[in-house]
């Protein structure tokens, strides 16, 4: 197999699929070549795709790679989706999402701790949304339930790993405010996929 049969196959595999795809499930597919040369493919495919202006680029997220679109065509890429139809994340929900990315593995009354407030209903939407998970039990009274964020979670918000999160600030009202205006989840499609975009967070 030639180096540019290789780069073919590799892109093949990225369109075939709208979620992440790790570099050792694409070592396993094509057997002939490893995963070093992979992630060498990986960035000549992006310079081609660079050098011809091409309205996508491979990203890495959440552990893999995926073809994802520019932000630029953003705007046609919702109203073809029907975006208006994306669930907004309330500011609670941000709240505890934030909390639990920065400071997991964390338990619920840690997280009540830090709102001050009830926050049952919150954890079972994160939960139904798959933006968070349940990993394992704090070795205290009651063993708790310790909480993290997925997988989904990186992806929704094109994230390679917790390391690309925001350095933590003090936020004004209105930087909360804006955040909250233009962080959505996007509802899956018919197969429980997302669009295979990553700029689609902002709605106005």
């Amino acid at each position: 197999m030639t180096r540019e049969e290789a780069k073919r196959i590799i892109e093949a595999l990225l369109f075939a699929t709208n979620k992440p795809v790790p570099i050792n499930d694409m070592a396993r597919a094509i057997e002939d070549i490893d995963a070093a040369l992979i992630r060498d493919l990986l960035e000549e495919l992006n310079k081609e795709y660079e050098s011809q202006n091409r309205s996508f680029s491979v990203a890495e997220i959440a552990g893999g790679f995926q073809l994802v679109a520019d932000a630029y065509y953003a705007p046609w890429i919702k109203k073809l989706l029907n975006k208006e139809k994306t669930q907004r994340l309330s500011m609670p929900a941000l709240e505890t999402l934030a909390i639990i990315a920065y400071k997991q593995p964390i338990t619920r009354s840690e997280i009540e701790t830090v709102r001050g407030v009830n926050i049952d209903g919150v954890i079972e939407s994160l939960l139904e949304k798959n933006l968070i998970k349940t990993s394992g039990r704090r070795e205290a009274p009651g063993r708790p339930f310790v909480y993290t964020v997925t997988d989904e979670f990186l992806s929704h918000f094109g994230l390679r790993s917790l390391e690309d999160l925001p350095k933590l600030k003090e936020f004004t009202k209105e930087e909360i405010e804006a955040g909250q205006r233009d962080l959505v989840i996007e509802k899956p499609d018919m197969e429980g996929k997302n669009n295979g975009t990553r700029e689609t967070a902002k709605t106005d």
